[in-house]
């Protein structure tokens, strides 16, 4: 009998990073978003409720830049109830190649990804550090992308809890090929230990935000990666 061990270092992975946008109101919305919009066609809205976590953020009725060519990760850091009410109000502001992010310790998550599934759209699943990979490991075949919070979420510049990369390392041991995602305190120190743990996404927020030189920062994280 062969046993074929693969390493998954080995697997030509595709690389990506994401600027994030948080906004109270559509006019910070637009100056954060102008800060990056040369540098990337994909962006993630991160919805905060302000009892999931204790910021609000991106829950007025926003208006999407009207460029066809951008594509969107939408993070649902809600409570159940505010999960389907913006789902019911919101959804059809996004297209089929975009993707909505729940996260895994919002009530009834499960029903919320299938629902998502069934019409078509693609779906991912969100750890807080404090939740194992076990709660998520029967949907890792239902769903497109896994996002490891990397910091207790709700705002930009939290720290990054090492601890959270082994959650990724043990993810893509379950699979080769679905896209990880990490998110928070993503910078130049960092972004290694997270390729090395078998990320291949990565969500710049405070990184580019409180860049003085948004271009010059993404070049640079970009080649640290690389």
């Amino acid at each position: 009998m062969f046993i074929l061990l693969i390493n998954y270092k080995e697997i030509k992975m595709k690389y990506k990073f994401v600027p994030s946008i948080i906004a109270k109101n559509q006019n910070e919305f637009e100056e954060r978003f102008d800060k990056v919009k040369d540098i990337s066609k994909f962006y993630q809205l991160d919805i905060m409720d302000g009892k999931f976590v204790k910021n609000k953020s991106l829950l007025f009725d926003f208006i999407l830049p009207t460029d066809d060519k951008l594509l969107y990760e939408i993070h649902l850091m809600l409570e159940e109830k505010g999960l389907k009410i913006w789902l019911n109000q919101n959804i059809r502001k996004f297209s089929g190649n975009d993707i909505f992010i729940i996260q895994a310790e919002t009530r009834n998550f499960e029903k919320y990804i299938r629902e998502l599934k069934n019409e078509k759209l693609r779906v991912g699943l969100a750890l807080n550090p404090d939740t194992s990979v076990e709660k998520i490991k029967n949907l890792i075949k239902e769903i497109d992308l896994v996002l490891i919070m990397t910091v207790n979420p709700g705002k930009y510049g939290a720290k990054l809890l090492p601890s959270t990369l082994k959650k990724v390392k043990e993810i893509r041991k379950l699979n080769h090929k679905i896209d990880i995602e990490v998110d928070g305190s993503v910078n130049e120190e960092t972004v290694l230990d997270m390729k090395d743990a078998g990320a291949n996404r990565f969500v710049l927020g405070s990184y580019l935000q409180d860049s003085g030189d948004v271009k010059e920062s993404w070049k640079a994280i970009k080649k640290v990666a690389s």
